[in-house]
């Protein structure tokens, strides 16, 4: 049995911590925060509760599973609900597309109402391809330690895997080989930004995405999402580990060449056989935005420190979290309001195109708006509580080839932020969403408030980005290189988003468990 320091209950900490406990180890989690969770936050107001984070559980046999292995169903500890319609779409030219779960034949009618005629054949064409590709990968790339360009040997083998997963093919260039109608490309596009990423440079084998939201259907947790982490906390504590809050770590402590603990703000050290860590793997490397490091000076910290400069970070999000009163007839769960052009978004997060150099806050953005309806999230029946989300570029004070100051000032001197947040309202009501009139009140959080929240840096919502057929392979891997270290998480292999983070945990799990 082995000493167990897990640094942050985010999903993947808390989930490392709960199989490790269940291995018998003496598993310790030190959040800084004073709340677990991590990016899966929440803020309750006036008797409106917000998830700050992922809002959806996709691919929930992840956590089936991890619930069943240490000790109950996830049933029995969080109300999980499928949703029927996974999202509402409404495009530029007014057209509107409500995508159902579960059954093919449902979908295409639905694209083909819709769209027109041989759009649902198109699409399930595409959902075919991103079913093979999820068989191809889950094994290699999902649920194993990333052991570099020798991953990839299995499937050189076979040509026709190869042509499969495309690695050299970006997923705006397999929307073009593969569907017909400019929706559809649009729709496939969006999946990049599942990843923070750009679909011009992601690879092709993000459309596995696309297959396993519909296959595994898109689920809610009643409450919020935020009561899937603190079930989770639970399970530690009954599994005989503990999760401290209000605990944070400064340094990572080597010791006769290995992880021997670490060292908490105020000078505690906390002794371990193994350390895991669960936050963002930029600052364990120093490579965030002040430059400090959790691990010492030496090779590993420079090896994990190149690796991470070569990686492009992922984008941000910008955050509206309205308080509305009355109620709006006919709100899906997910609305997703589509621009007209959408290459001018990516343009701008990423510093290109006419923004060449200078990335800026997107002009005319895709509006995400997540508006369960669930009695948790509301004061009484004639009120909403809406979270508005758009992708934003970093926050990078001081380095505008970067980034964006969100805490500077627009060219009017208004706070930016403010500023921006006007503007996304006016957008949302250009598009047929006008909530102006109905404005309780707003919280703004921008990227720099992501990056003081949850220590991710710039506010990157999922570390690296996947942009670039060599973006999984720079991703830190799990083991670091330093006997005792690992890393799980979004920042991490095999990245971010609920279910890859879960299968994170798996893999440092075993490592752990084999070491």
């Amino acid at each position: 049995m082995a000493r167990v320091v897990v640094v942050g209950a985010g999903l993947g900490g808390l989930a490392v911590a709960m199989r490790l406990a269940r291995q018998k180890h003496d598993v310790l989690v030190l959040e800084a925060a004073q709340e677990v969770g991590g990016k899966l936050g929440w803020v309750e107001r006036d008797g409106f509760g917000f998830d700050t984070g992922p809002s959806l559980v996709t691919l929930p046999a992840v956590y089936r599973d991890l619930f069943l292995k240490t000790g109950r169903p996830l049933e029995k500890c969080v109300d999980l609900v499928a949703l029927d319609v996974a999202a509402r779409y409404r495009f530029a030219d007014g057209t509107s597309l409500d995508v159902p779960t579960g059954s093919r034949g449902r979908l295409a009618r639905a694209l083909d109402e819709a769209l027109g005629a041989g759009a649902g054949a198109q699409w399930l064409g595409l959902l075919e391809r991103g079913s093979r590709i999820w068989d191809l990968s889950r094994g290699p790339f999902l649920t194993s330690p990333l052991r570099g360009l020798r991953t990839l040997a299995p499937l050189a083998r076979s040509r026709q895997d190869l042509r499969t997963i495309a690695p050299t093919t970006s997923l705006r260039r397999l929307g073009e080989q593969l569907l017909e109608h400019p929706h559809l490309r649009t729709m496939l596009d969006r999946y990049a930004t599942y990843s923070g990423s750009d679909p011009r440079r992601a690879p092709a084998a993000l459309a596995s995405t696309v297959f396993v939201e519909h296959a595994f259907g898109s689920w809610y947790v009643r409450g919020g999402l935020r009561r899937l982490g603190l079930a989770m906390a639970e399970r530690v504590h009954a599994l005989g580990g503990e999760v401290r809050c209000g605990a944070a770590v400064e340094e990572v402590l080597v010791r006769g060449g290995r992880a021997a603990g670490v060292r908490l703000a105020g000078g505690e050290e906390v002794v371990a056989d193994v350390v895991v860590m669960a936050g963002d793997a930029a600052t364990l490397y120093g490579v965030g935005t002040d430059g400090r490091a959790l691990l010492p000076a030496g090779r590993v910290r420079r090896r994990g420190a190149a690796r991470l400069r070569r990686a492009e970070p992922s984008a941000s999000g910008f955050v509206l979290l309205l308080a509305l009163d009355g109620r709006t007839p006919d709100l899906q769960h997910h609305t997703v309001l589509f621009p007209a052009d959408y290459d001018a978004e990516f343009d701008a997060l990423s510093g290109t195109g006419s923004h060449r150099g200078r990335p800026a806050p997107v002009a005319d953005p895709t509006i995400y708006v997540s508006a369960p309806d669930d009695p948790a999230t509301r004061p009484d029946e004639d009120s909403e509580a809406w979270f508005v989300l758009v992708n934003a570029p970093r926050h990078r004070p001081g380095a505008p080839s970067e980034g964006v100051d969100w805490e500077g000032a627009d060219e009017d001197g208004r706070p930016l932020a403010q500023s921006y947040a006007d503007h996304v309202l006016d957008v949302m009501a250009a598009r047929g969403l006008d909530v102006r009139d109905r404005v309780r009140w707003r919280e703004v959080r921008t990227p720099a408030d992501l990056e003081r929240l949850t220590g991710s840096v710039g506010g990157s919502i999922y570390g690296s980005s996947s942009n670039g057929a060599r973006a999984a392979f720079l991703r830190p891997p799990n083991e670091t290189g330093l006997p005792g270290l690992y890393c799980v998480g979004g920042s991490s292999h095999p990245g971010g988003g609920l279910p890859l983070v879960g299968l994170s945990a798996e893999i440092v799990a075993g490592l752990v468990g084999t070491a």
